[in-house]
């Protein structure tokens, strides 16, 4: 009775951890990196869900907006049994498409705008950042376990 209480709570169940290089290109539109399972008790992994999100803020104090735009996502099918003590990685891929406001296509665009467009972001205070997200979902739990990383774009 009390194991499958914890079971169902998650507790003793399948812990991850992300392992992402601490910097990315953004050109490459790709993240490669790693997923660990670690477990104290036998489990089984039916899915994986993995999401990079960009939470991109501009304006101050009152006048301050955020939006959140999901740049890429993956659900994957594993079946993979976790045995209780021994840790198992996974590799993945994670496609994404970086979105850019019309300020970005035009400091891109043009190298002698770059320096007005870099002070006009500063002054609004624009500022982006970027989150990896991996869930995975655990055959008879109910909280399931997930692990968020930072992710730095060069």
């Amino acid at each position: 009775m009390l194991r499958k209480l914890k079971n169902m709570l998650g507790i003793e169940s399948v812990k991850i951890a992300l392992d992402i290089p601490e910097e990315i290109k953004k050109k490459d539109g790709a993240i490669l990196g790693k997923i660990i399972f670690s477990s104290q008790t036998d489990q089984e992994v039916e899915m994986l869900t993995l999401k990079l999100i960009e939470k991109y803020q501009r304006g101050r104090n009152e006048s301050k907006l955020i939006n959140e735009y999901l740049l890429g996502s993956i659900e994957l099918q594993l079946d993979l049994a976790i045995t209780a003590g021994i840790d198992r990685s996974f590799d993945f891929t994670l496609p994404f498409n970086p979105m850019l406001s019309e300020m970005d296509q035009m400091e891109q665009g043009n190298f002698l705008l770059r320096p007005f467009i870099r002070a006009a972001k500063k002054l609004k205070n624009v500022k982006s950042s970027y989150t990896l997200i991996a869930e995975a979902k655990v055959k008879g739990a109910k909280l399931h376990p997930l692990d968020k990383r930072k992710v730095e774009f060069k």
